[in-house]
């Protein structure tokens, strides 16, 4: 039996924290990439947990070690198959291999971190945001994390961070028999999606790559394109922060990304991609907020034990769960430091290119879908804060795991 007072949900919550106990620090990164296959025993083990929900402590114990072996697998996988090209760093968190980032760089901190051997690759200016950066090379011999460690001790007081990586937060599901609706609500506005690229969308405006080999079609931002279309989005902007790059989704991508679309004056930016905090994208998201812009952020999928996902813990940022078709939020959801709506999740589809309709799990798919309600009421004329106060009267069923409640909840079904 479930022990008295724990519902099914807080008992995995405390089984993960058990379960990754020693490892939290090592594999503290959010996400939903699969180079190994493993996200979809994921997904099986949270509907197992789901539909066990009145199955013995065992079964439910069980469930919750499936999701953190597959966690665990998939983060290890990850850093195996890029060939050298993602490392950890000194928190051990995937990041671009052999390189740091430097925060407001001058002629005597670069002439002191080329002096202990960390050498410029590029020196630049995230467009329109106005924040300096530095890459430098981490000396040869020297892992990530004793890079970061050795020019943190030579810039004390300097902000210097790894290029960590942010992976999307939702999967295809196999079949739905989700039908298009159209919500009878304020429809219309212009959301730009950070993701990979969008492939197949009449209502693509433009799109930017920010990687090598970018843009270079995505299923997964694609069926956020078709997801936008159905819920009235007129305009959508991509930018690619993936391409063919194995360290592609890393924050200073992100960062570029953001810059751009502010300089284009997008007002709602939906990114459906989690990672760990990280200061550079911390300060661009800042940046684009002061603009004006409303940036929404999915919690990820690595369950209500797993550490806070950014960029959706990141202040202001609009944080988004996910729910089934039920109005249950999803078992896998992540969680952010604060949570602002919920939106469907589950029991959806969207059309992509080559292979028509497909269903979708994850967060990934929700965060557009609110997106879509906050760029609606933007193109009347609100603020960002005005429309998330208009936001808030369509939202339903506020509590602490949907925030201030479930948006365009019948929005199901991409076209």
């Amino acid at each position: 039996m479930i022990p008295r007072g724990k519902t099914p949900y807080a008992l995995l919550a405390s089984l993960l924290l058990a379960l990754t106990g020693p490892a939290q620090a090592r594999l503290s990164l959010p996400g939903g990439i699969d180079p190994l296959g493993t996200l979809g025993r994921v997904g099986d083990a949270a509907q197992e947990l789901t539909d066990r929900a009145l199955a013995p402590t065992s079964t439910i114990e069980r469930s919750a070690r499936q999701l953190a072996q597959a966690r665990i697998a998939r983060l290890e996988g990850l850093v195996m198959a890029s060939r050298g090209a993602v490392d950890w760093d000194d928190r051990h968190e995937p990041a671009r291999a052999g390189e740091v980032l430097l925060l407001d760089p001058d002629p005597a901190s670069l002439a002191l971190a080329r002096d202990r051997g960390f050498l410029p690759i590029e020196q630049g200016v995230i467009e329109d945001l106005g924040i300096a950066y530095a890459r430098l090379s981490v000396p040869a011999g020297q892992s990530l994390a004793r890079g970061l460690k050795i020019l943190r001790r030579a810039l004390p007081g300097r902000e210097i961070t790894a290029d960590q990586i942010h992976f999307p937060s939702g999967v295809g599901a196999g079949g739905t028999n989700a039908k298009p609706a159209t919500p009878a609500l304020p429809r219309g506005g212009t959301v730009g999606v950070i993701d990979g690229a969008i492939a197949g969308s009449d209502r693509l405006v433009a799109q930017r790559g920010f990687a090598s080999g970018a843009p270079k079609g995505s299923e997964h931002a694609s069926a956020i394109a078709s997801l936008l279309k159905s819920a009235g989005s007129a305009r959508i902007y991509g930018a690619d922060v993936y391409g063919s790059d194995p360290a592609g989704g890393n924050a200073l991508a992100i960062a570029r990304a953001l810059g751009w679309m502010a300089g284009q004056g997008v007002p709602v930016v939906s990114i459906s991609l989690v990672g760990p905090v990280n200061p550079l994208l911390a300060r661009a998201v800042a940046a684009a907020r002061a603009k004006g812009m409303a940036v929404v952020a999915a919690v990820g999928n690595d369950g209500a034990a797993a550490p806070p996902a950014y960029p959706a813990s990141y202040p202001g940022v609009v944080a988004v769960t996910g729910v089934d078709g039920r109005g249950r939020v999803l078992i896998e959801a992540g969680r952010a430091s604060h949570l602002d709506y919920a939106a469907p999740g589950a029991d959806m589809s969207a059309i992509v290119p080559a292979k028509g309709r497909i269903g979708l799990r994850g967060t990934s798919f929700a965060a557009p879908l609110a997106a879509s309600r906050i760029a609606a009421r933007m193109a009347q004329g609100r603020s960002a804060a005005s429309a998330l106060e208009a936001a808030n009267s369509e939202a339903f069923g506020a509590s602490r795991q949907t925030g201030r409640g479930v948006l365009c909840m019948i929005c199901r079904s991409g076209t």
